[in-house]
């Protein structure tokens, strides 16, 4: 008489204790201290509303400037009427865009909320809804956040070709390099996000019939691999710009001109 194998469990056990022996903690604690002190830094200068301008380099977080009140009128749109720092106009867009990002919401879930903090890791919660509830399920807008960084990107742009005009003439500074170097980044990171690629290539039954968008959903996709690093980038990209606008501002640092 054969012995009958044992059936496995219907559902497998999860284990609520890590049973990881690495220190898979040290991703996510890093991951934090770097996002927090991001939109520390970010909010500090955001609502400064001073020091954001040194001609001709205007900080990121203030373009484009859309109140009369601006150091640099980019789009005077509301008048005098806005006695507040005008960074508050625009920072919630490309803000937006960063938070519903794809890359980091996986970031930020595993580093603030331990939602799982790491692979093999169990979730700090006992029960898990995924995006499907409020307030996560507002997570799906990022697309139109992504249709609201371009004009603000175009802007961006904007300044750093205006960053070679200085009161002499045309020259170029290191604050020219840097607007330069700034808008390339977030330039990439925004042609690297998943809502780009889909926009591109989504949506479409056959690429056959769309040839075009097939090369450019192609290329964006070889781009969108690198998504995670670009988007780290790109992060400090932003703050470092501000930030070397701002020492210029307040004469900390002197701009060297190249010509």
């Amino acid at each position: 008489m054969s012995a009958v194998a044992p059936q496995a469990p219907a559902t497998a056990m999860v284990q609520r204790r890590p049973q990881r022996l690495d220190a898979w903690w040290v991703k996510p604690v890093i991951t934090a201290a770097v996002l927090g002190a991001f939109v520390v830094y970010a909010t500090w200068a955001g609502l400064q509303n001073a020091n954001y301008y040194a001609a001709p380099y205007l900080s990121p977080f203030y373009s484009p400037c859309l109140s009369a009140n601006c150091a640099h009128v980019s789009v005077p749109l509301l008048g005098d009427w806005w006695k507040w720092s005008p960074a508050i106009l625009i920072l919630w867009a490309p803000g937006g865009f960063r938070l519903t990002c794809y890359y980091y919401r996986k970031a930020y879930y595993r580093a603030f909320v331990w939602a799982p903090p790491a692979c093999a890791v169990p979730d700090a919660r006992a029960k898990y809804f995924g995006e499907s509830r409020f307030p996560l399920i507002l997570q799906n807008i990022h697309r139109y956040f992504f249709y609201l960084s371009i004009p603000v990107l175009v802007f961006l742009w904007w300044d750093a070709l205006l960053a070679f005009r200085f009161r002499d003439g045309i020259g170029l500074g290191v604050g020219t390099l840097v607007l330069l170097a700034n808008a390339s980044l977030l330039t990439l990171y925004t042609l690297s996000c998943h809502a780009c690629r889909h926009v591109c290539g989504g949506g479409l039954d056959r690429f056959s019939k769309a040839p075009t968008r097939y090369r450019l959903w192609k290329r964006l996709t070889v781009l969108n691999e690198w998504h995670a690093q670009i988007a780290w980038f790109s992060l400090f990209g932003v703050a470092l710009t501000d930030l070397y606008v701002r020492l210029v501002a307040t004469g900390t640092l002197r701009d060297l001109r190249l010509f």
